[in-house]
């Protein structure tokens, strides 16, 4: 049995339950386009299963999350959780969400700060700048590679900036072909037409971090990713983590003309819609390093919007809170807000962030 909960303003939770023939809860799994903050991957692994467990047992959410105090989960909290668990227990039903509200941030405390950190003042865009002049990431146009080896590229760069054998780099990259990138703690079989990708010859992906689907053609998206020690984001709420990592691109966005924001947790939007997606996750020290944060961004520069709409499975509960009620009409690609070519955008980009610093 299905739930599904999209908190107003934050993200996806999704609840599968396994009943007995009574229709008593045996198993509970908890998947979504949420965030888990911290660095420990089996830790995160295991409060998921432990608040699927306290689920089904009727304990209140609230205990778990005390019990992983490094930890926390961001763009949902209990509440929507409990909510998506009752959906799919159909003791509520499933529909568009009406409740106002913002992003969630459960388990740390920092969703009211992040309000105030996260406005786009002059005073908040000089401290980003000046947090990312101090951090100076070399600036890598990497080489084409596949799909897979781009996720395996992120995720092993990463941990040498955990271990402090690279310094911090920002890699702009290709994609060698097409493909349906699924977040860490999503569920392929309920985001992506598997059969209808096969078909048309994309690879399917997870990524090591959260967030949501994308939907890759080489040459109708900017790619890039940065890698950098952990206390590059140390104490600011996630909201402002990824700004901090995003504000040159959305000043490099103006520059052209572009009237590029902060959306949401992660999201990059102008008037017209979505432009692109951030996504981020902390890995822990190695073997006496600083530990490091992988952010990465995919920005539409076209979109196929007919093999999108094939591929990527949408439900409603997940578009509750868009006043566009479809995820391809949602997205503004770059190409039809300003006429400039894929490489001289490319390299637009890479000249800018390499100047970002100085």
């Amino acid at each position: 049995m299905r739930g599904e909960y999209k908190t107003p303003g934050g993200k996806l939770v999704g609840v599968d339950v396994v009943v007995d023939a009574a229709g008593k809860p045996v198993t509970c799994t908890i998947d979504g386009d949420f965030f888990v903050l911290g660095d420990d991957d089996d830790a995160a692994r295991a409060m998921l299963a432990d608040l699927g467990a306290a689920l089904v047992a009727g304990s209140p959410l609230d205990d778990v999350f005390r019990r992983y105090p490094s930890l926390g989960l961001a763009g949902v909290d209990a509440a929507a959780i409990s909510k998506a668990y009752q959906r799919a227990l159909r003791k509520e039903e499933n529909g568009s969400s009406s409740e106002k509200g913002r992003s969630i941030c459960a388990n740390v405390g920092v969703d009211d700060v992040s309000d105030i950190l996260t406005s786009n003042t002059d005073a908040f865009h000089q401290i980003r700048k000046k947090r990312w002049s101090s951090l100076r990431p070399q600036v890598v146009h990497d080489v084409t590679r596949t799909p897979v080896e781009q996720m395996e590229t992120d995720e092993d760069w990463a941990r040498q900036v955990a271990a402090g054998q690279r310094a911090a780099t920002l890699r702009f990259w290709h994609w060698a072909g097409p493909a349906v990138v699924v977040g860490r703690f999503q569920s392929i079989e309920r985001e992506v037409d598997i059969r209808a990708a096969r078909q048309e010859g994309f690879d399917i992906v997870r990524r090591s971090t959260g967030g949501g689907a994308m939907f890759i053609k080489p040459g109708d998206v900017i790619t890039y990713s940065l890698y950098a020690p952990k206390g590059f984001v140390a104490s600011l709420p996630v909201d402002e983590s990824f700004r901090l990592c995003d504000q040159w691109l959305v000043d490099a966005l103006r520059d052209l003309g572009i009237d590029a924001f902060f959306s949401g947790t992660n999201d990059i939007a102008s008037a017209q819609g979505k432009i692109g997606g951030a996504a981020q996750r902390l890995f822990p020290p190695v073997g006496g390093g600083p530990g490091a944060l992988l952010h990465h961004v995919t920005l539409a520069y076209d979109i196929d919007e007919e093999n999108m709409g094939r591929m990527l499975k949408t439900s409603s509960e997940k578009m509750s809170d868009k006043s566009v009620k479809s995820a391809v009409k949602r997205v503004a690609p770059i190409k039809r807000q300003k006429n400039i070519p894929f490489e001289t955008l490319f390299s637009y980009l890479e000249t800018y962030a390499k100047l970002s610093y100085n």
